[in-house]
C-alpha cells in the first residue's frame, strides 16, 4: 500500500510548544508524586495542607495521568496530534493559578515553615503563574507557523456520543466546584474544602475541555493523547481508591456517579487508542517528515 504524502500530515510542532509540553509533564510528574505517594505528609511537602487522604491521591493520580496529555504532544512532530494537548493543559493551568490567588492564605509561605517547605509552594506559585502565558505564546508562535491539519477520519457514534456526554458533565461539575464550592461540594463523593473543592473543579474542567475537543476533532488518528490521559486517570484512580476509598459513600448518588464517570472515562479512553491504531494510515503522523513542499491547508479543529 503507498502511503499517504508527506504534506497530509499537517504542519509540524513548533519546538517552543514541544519543549513546553515536555517541561510540563516533569512538573505533573513531581506534583503527582508529592501527592500519590504521600497524601498523609502534605502538611510538609506539598504547597498547601490537604486533610483528606482521599482527595489527596485523587489529585495526584490526576497529575499523573496528565502525564499521557503531555509527553504525547511533547513526543508529536505534526500538530495533527500535539493540539489536542494544549487547550485543556492552558485552561487547567489558567483556573489553578486563580484558585491559588483566592486562597493564597492558606498556602505554606509563613516564615516558620521550613525553607524546603516554602520553596515547594514558591514553585508552585511560579509555574501556575508563568506556564499559561509560555503556552499562550507557544500557541502564538504556532499560529505563525502553520496549524493545517489533514482531513479528519471520523470516530464511531458512540465514543463521540460519550465524548460529549462527558465533556458536558465535567465542566458543569468543575464550573459548579469552581464558582460555589460549598454548594456543590454535595455533588462530590466525599468532602471537600472550599480550597479542594476548587483545585478538584480545575481538573474537572481540564479534562472537559479535552473530552470536548477531542468531539470536535473528531479524527481517530489524533486523539493519542487523549486516549492515553484517560485509560492513566481510571487505573490510578482506580488504585486511589483501593488505597483510601473508606472516605466515600458508595451507595450514594455522588458515589455511583463518581464509578460511571470514571468507568466511562476509562472506557473512551482504551476506544481513542485502539480507533488510532485501527486507523488507516502509512505512518504515525506524530512521527512523519516534514512536507517537502510547504503546503498549508485551513485546520479543521
Amino acid at each position: 500500500m503507498t502511503s499517504p504524502s508527506d504534506e497530509e500530515y499537517g504542519d509540524p510542532v513548533v519546538p517552543a510548544m514541544r519543549w513546553l509540553l515536555g517541561l510540563a509533564a516533569v512538573l505533573v510528574f513531581l506534583a503527582g508524586v508529592q501527592l500519590f505517594l504521600f497524601p498523609l505528609d502534605t502538611d510538609t511537602r506539598f504547597a498547601w495542607t490537604i486533610g483528606s487522604p482521599m482527595t489527596a491521591v485523587f489529585l495526584g493520580a490526576s497529575y499523573w495521568s496528565a502525564m499521557g496529555l503531555e509527553l504525547s504532544g511533547a513526543r508529536a512532530r505534526r500538530w495533527t496530534v500535539a493540539r489536542v494537548s494544549v487547550p485543556a493543559v492552558f485552561v487547567f493551568t489558567a483556573l489553578t493559578f486563580v484558585v491559588t490567588m483566592v486562597h493564597l492564605d492558606l498556602f505554606h509561605l509563613a516564615p516558620e515553615l521550613t525553607a524546603v517547605t516554602r520553596a515547594v509552594t514558591w514553585g508552585w506559585i511560579a509555574v501556575y503563574a508563568v506556564v499559561p502565558v509560555l503556552m499562550a505564546l507557544a500557541w502564538w508562535l504556532q499560529s505563525r507557523a502553520g496549524t493545517a491539519v489533514p482531513p479528519p477520519r471520523g470516530l464511531p457514534t458512540w465514543v463521540r456520543a460519550t465524548l460529549a456526554v462527558l465533556a458536558v458533565g465535567l465542566v458543569a461539575l468543575g464550573i459548579a466546584l469552581l464558582v460555589a464550592p460549598g454548594w456543590a461540594d454535595a455533588a462530590w463523593p466525599w468532602p471537600l474544602t472550599p480550597l479542594t473543592a476548587r483545585a478538584v473543579g480545575a481538573w474537572n474542567v481540564g479534562l472537559g475541555v479535552a473530552a470536548g475537543h477531542a468531539w470536535l476533532v473528531d479524527d481517530a488518528r489524533s486523539l493519542t493523547p487523549v486516549g492515553v490521559t484517560g485509560v492513566l486517570f481510571g487505573g490510578l484512580q482506580t488504585v486511589a481508591l483501593v488505597r483510601h476509598g473508606d472516605e466515600l459513600d458508595w451507595s450514594s448518588v455522588p458515589g455511583v456517579g463518581y464509578l460511571v464517570g470514571l468507568a466511562a472515562i476509562t472506557v473512551v479512553g482504551a476506544a481513542l487508542l485502539l480507533e488510532a491504531r485501527r486507523a488507516p494510515m502509512g505512518r504515525d503522523p506524530g512521527l512523519s517528515r516534514p512536507p517537502s513542499d510547504g503546503g498549508r491547508r485551513s485546520e479543521h479543529a
